[in-house]
């Protein structure tokens, strides 16, 4: 999920839940619901540190207490009163509940977050969420935005007002998020039940992933690989959808060969592989023997943003004639490049 997102919902889930912090205690919360995304700057040290730290150590469930203590720490310093006590033990709850929902909304986006880092490099994903998912941010913009405008009402007509400022239409906006991703999960769970019961090219699939489209969630992008072939197909669904397998685009594997197995077995395939939900090699002739080009099917996103950190980054291995390797590199693929630069 987005950054912008992740501190609405925060904010959201601060003003819900725990309305009378004060504001800088509200402003850490938000900072604390945000600060997992810093592995984005991993972009800048290389393809390498990037498939290395995006969402592992910081969208970790260690790494969400230590943010509720590092939110907590500048209050530590302030009045020892009993008061004062319990207004840190709630700063922390509520820095650690920003942090474990910034997790909870990555789980449900395709990607996919180590969360059980250091003890296991599993990525959890559910690909209910697209990483920008505009119902969500709207529907978290309109719980911040309408209180506010119905409170300069409110004020203008000298009514006095009840309760912490936004609290009402905070929860209304969580229950909306919750109720909508209860929604995605429903209907993703029909995209995948579609793709798993078809034939495709004459062969069963062995693999099937839906991802969610960021405009509506009764379009998914569906992606199956079968034994010779991976193929991208547009699922819709709902009570009136047609899905034909036969629209998919298909993209065949290359033949076995001695070269294709040892650039698999190579140190950065296998790194590579650790995150790539669906990968796809190219064989081609090289003056030196064989290029072996890996990435992560399908390369390109209509959202803009990719499903994946697989998605960005490509393996590149030379080989000569008889597999034995001659170079291997990680890179970014040229078009992936364009996003981060925006």
């Amino acid at each position: 999920m987005d950054p912008l997102t992740h501190a609405l919902a925060s904010l959201t889930l601060q003003r819900a839940v725990f309305p009378r912090l004060s504001r800088a205690a509200a402003i850490a919360v938000v900072l604390t619901g945000t600060l997992a995304d810093a592995d984005l700057l991993s972009t800048y040290l290389g393809p390498s540190a990037y498939l290395s730290s995006d969402h592992t150590y910081l969208h970790s469930l260690p790494a969400a207490v230590l943010f509720g203590f590092l939110a907590t720490l500048p209050f530590l310093f302030k009045s020892k009163s009993a008061q004062r006590q319990i207004s840190r033990v709630t700063i922390f709850i509520a820095a650690l509940a920003a942090a474990l929902l910034h997790l909870a909304l990555d789980v449900c986006q395709s990607a996919g977050i180590e969360l059980l880092w250091p003890f296991s490099s599993r990525r959890f994903a559910l690909d209910w969420l697209p990483s920008l998912d505009l119902w969500v941010l709207g529907i978290l913009l309109a719980g911040i935005l309408l209180p506010l405008l119905s409170g300069l009402v409110t004020e203008e007509i000298g009514a006095r007002r009840k309760g912490p400022r936004g609290r009402v239409g905070a929860s209304l906006s969580l229950l909306a998020v919750i109720l909508y991703i209860a929604l995605r999960s429903v209907l993703h769970g029909n995209a995948i039940a579609a793709l798993e019961s078809r034939s495709y090219r004459g062969e069963l699939p062995r693999k099937v992933a839906a991802f969610a489209e960021s405009g509506t969630p009764f379009r998914w992008l569906g992606i199956v690989e079968t034994e010779r072939a991976l193929h991208d197909v547009e699922v819709p669904v709902g009570p009136s959808a047609e899905f034909d397998p036969a629209s998919a685009l298909t993209i065949y594997k290359p033949e076995p060969s001695p070269a294709l197995d040892a650039a698999r077995n190579s140190a950065v395939a296998r790194r590579f592989l650790q995150v790539a939900r669906f990968p796809k090699a190219s064989v081609e002739q090289s003056p030196a023997g064989y290029r072996i080009t890996l990435r992560d099917f399908p390369y390109n996103h209509a959202s803009g943003f990719p499903a994946d950190p697989g998605s960005l980054v490509q393996v590149l291995i030379e080989t000569d004639p008889s597999g034995k390797i001659l170079s291997q590199e990680l890179t970014w693929i040229p078009s992936s490049r364009g996003f981060w630069s925006k």
